[in-house]
């Protein structure tokens, strides 16, 4: 995430990925270094097919990125890192990006 205020359409997601105690979890347990899934999976004790769902929102929302290693005998490992970023929100970034929604406005804004 870059020094600039997102716009509506990066502001949702966002948050909706932030808004989450497993994506918070997931997020704390890669500050210091990535992981492998496998791994990650045992250090939050999640099965993989709910922490794979999670990182799929978290990547989608630019929090994460993923690299797929093949080792030399064909094995793959699924290794994840958290993107650093800084997010300021007070009224006047909520204000600005709900200017630049593109997304359907919900039928009572409409009234």
């Amino acid at each position: 995430m870059s020094g600039t205020p997102p716009t509506g359409d990066e502001l949702v997601p966002l948050l909706a990925a932030l808004a989450n105690p497993h994506r918070l979890r997931i997020l704390a347990a890669l500050v210091q270094r990535r992981t492998y899934v496998s791994e990650l999976a045992r250090r939050l004790h999640m099965n993989r097919p709910l922490l794979y769902m999670h990182l799929q929102k978290l990547e989608a929302a630019g929090l994460v990125t993923g690299e797929l290693v093949t080792a030399p005998d064909g094995s793959s490992v699924k290794y994840v890192q958290a993107v650093p970023f800084t997010l300021a929100l007070d009224l006047d970034v909520i204000a600005l990006a709900a200017q630049t929604l593109t997304g359907p406005v919900p039928a009572v804004e409409r009234e």
